[in-house]
């Protein structure tokens, strides 16, 4: 097994027309440790207004948060994220999953509901309400001989192969039916509609945020996604195997490259800066991200 480390920098800037104040947010920038993934090694974020009240919590999934509060008017919001993360390679397993008739009562036998369960996974969520377009297209990958994992792999081929990565199609709250009829959109696209059509087939998915490696192996193109927070799915595959991560943004498994920062049930639960705020007019938003591995 080899590792790979990583020093990261993130910047997330807000920038509004008129100055707001009586801001409150919560963030989730900082990539886990994870046993036998990824060892955070160090990490910091500053936050430019300082703010007035901070408190640090562990939400359900167990990711680390900040909550912080901004009293006085402000005419912007800079927030920065340094961190060095150790990632490790997976070995390659055999396919162990269950037959998807078969999966229903594997999923049964876990009593579990702690944050890792496959039964938060499989309805609906705050972002994702099944439709019956996605539903068909997922039946379309789910053969009767085929594994949970072979339908997963299949259907993160059919959703890069029919999709067009286009950063300028949607927003960040573009619907997955919307996105799935332009058949264009991000990373984020491209992972509700995979979980949307997993889930469909009672396999359970989930969203995976986090950062994809910007400097390609030699010889090999840039991977889309980098220049910004990347997000990919989790899927559940039966007690043996347990959970997989496959990228449909690239058809690829999440290896060395993707460097996790929250598990959830959709965006809603991993979303990297949120809150509220009194102002008034537009805003402006930059993302600035560097994964630069170390020699």
């Amino acid at each position: 097994m080899t590792a790979v480390l990583y020093d990261l920098s993130l910047r997330m800037g807000y920038s509004y027309d008129v100055p707001a104040s009586g801001a409150r947010h919560i963030m989730r920038l900082m990539p886990l440790s994870l046993t036998n993934r990824q060892r955070l090694v160090a990490g910091s974020i500053t936050i430019s207004p300082t703010p007035d009240e901070q408190s640090h919590f562990v939400d359900f999934f167990q990711h680390p948060a900040t909550a912080f509060m901004l009293r006085a008017p402000h005419e912007a919001l800079d927030i920065r994220m340094q961190a060095r993360v150790q990632v490790e390679s997976q070995p390659i397993a055999a396919d162990f999953s269950p037959l998807l008739a078969d999966l229903p009562e594997e999923i049964a036998g876990i009593w579990s509901l702690a944050p890792d369960s496959p039964h938060h996974f499989l309805g609906e969520s705050p972002r994702l309400t099944q439709t019956r377009d996605i539903a068909d297209y997922a039946r379309s990958c789910a053969k009767p001989d085929l594994t949970a994992m072979q339908i997963a792999h299949a259907l993160c081929t059919r959703i890069n192969k029919d999709f067009t990565y286009d950063p300028d199609a949607t927003t960040v709250d573009t619907t997955p039916l919307e996105a799935f009829k332009l058949k264009r959109g991000v990373c984020q696209d491209f992972t509700h509609v995979m979980i949307l059509a997993l889930r469909s087939l009672g396999i359970p998915a989930g969203y995976v945020s986090g950062f994809l490696r910007t400097i390609p192996p030699p010889g090999k193109e840039r991977l889309e996604g980098a220049d910004a927070m990347h997000a990919w799915v989790r899927i559940w595959c039966g007690e043996t195997i347990g959970w997989i991560e496959l990228d449909p943004t690239n058809d690829i498994s999440a290896g060395t490259d993707h460097i996790v920062v929250a598990y959830g049930r959709d965006y809603s639960d991993v979303v990297p800066v949120i809150g509220v705020l009194k102002s008034y007019g537009g805003q402006r938003a930059v993302q600035a991200v560097d994964v630069i591995p170390l020699k």
